[in-house]
């Protein structure tokens, strides 16, 4: 079983940067690919990056790439997502995620934290 807990959401002015943070409960956090969910009002989650287990294997959406940054420490298990140049439309709810895979077409996780609003104002 793992918990996820996020922080560093808030509000932020086009153009600028907020780093997120979820730190994770539970001894397996080390063998679990950990992502970065978000949510739009009215829209479908979709990640926005994924980071395996050790770091060496990253993927981000088109719609971040160049822009966000996601890592790991497996030592304070915390996965952080670094996210420069934001846009209006990076406006979300923000879901850290655990033991992320893709099934049936789509990228899903087996645990998710509460969510964390950002909003990007123009």
């Amino acid at each position: 079983q793992v918990q996820l807990v996020e922080s560093g959401g808030g509000l932020v002015q086009a153009g600028g940067s907020l780093r997120l943070s979820c730190a994770a409960s539970g001894r397996t956090f080390s063998s679990y690919s950990m992502g970065w969910f978000r949510q739009a009002q009215g829209k479908g989650r979709e990640l926005a990056a994924l980071i395996n287990w050790s770091g060496t294997n990253l993927y981000y959406a088109d719609s971040v790439k160049g822009r966000f940054t996601i890592s790991r420490d497996n030592v304070k298990n915390t996965v952080y997502l670094q996210m420069n140049s934001l846009k209006p439309e990076d406006t979300a709810v923000y879901y850290c995620a655990a033991d992320v895979a893709y099934r049936s077409g789509t990228y899903t996780s087996t645990y998710w934290g509460q969510g964390t609003q950002v909003t990007v104002s123009s």
